[in-house]
């Protein structure tokens, strides 16, 4: 009997950059899942969802910002070992329209900026991990493993 194909969870994070090279971070609450901690816009990607799609839904959903998809820059995938494995793309946004605004208040209460090389304490780590290497312009990493 053959063995079933392992399955990857794929998420999408946003790094909106404003124009002093800042990123939006919001504050997890009501949660369950590392409450109190900032992490970026982010999300799953869904059944016959394109990555880009799945990051201009996340922002929408979650900040309130449209993105067009010429504006999106992939900086980075990280192979996850959480949940079993997953693997996370990162991408940064200079330019949308509207917001950004809490969409989701009773899952986040606090927007806030904060350049990558001042990141709140509290930053779940994985996140904290890719960031330094997108700082350092690497493409790919690994966490956990």
């Amino acid at each position: 009997m053959a063995e079933a194909r392992h399955m990857l969870i794929g998420d999408v994070h946003l790094l909106l950059t404003d124009d002093q090279g800042r990123v939006l971070f919001g504050r997890r609450a009501n949660t369950g899942y590392e409450d109190g901690a900032y992490h970026l816009p982010s999300g799953h990607l869904e059944a016959g969802e394109s990555l880009v799609a799945a990051l201009a839904r996340e922002a929408k959903e979650e900040i309130g910002v449209t993105i067009d998809h010429s504006d999106i820059e992939f900086v980075h995938v990280m192979h996850n070992s959480s949940s079993g494995g997953r693997v996370a793309f990162f991408f940064e946004v200079r330019e949308w329209q509207d917001g950004p605004s809490n969409m989701e208040p009773d899952k986040c209460d606090d927007l806030s900026w904060f350049s990558l090389d001042t990141l709140p304490d509290r930053t779940i780590p994985y996140c904290r991990e890719a960031l330094r290497h997108i700082a350092a312009e690497r493409k790919f990493s690994v966490y956990g493993w």
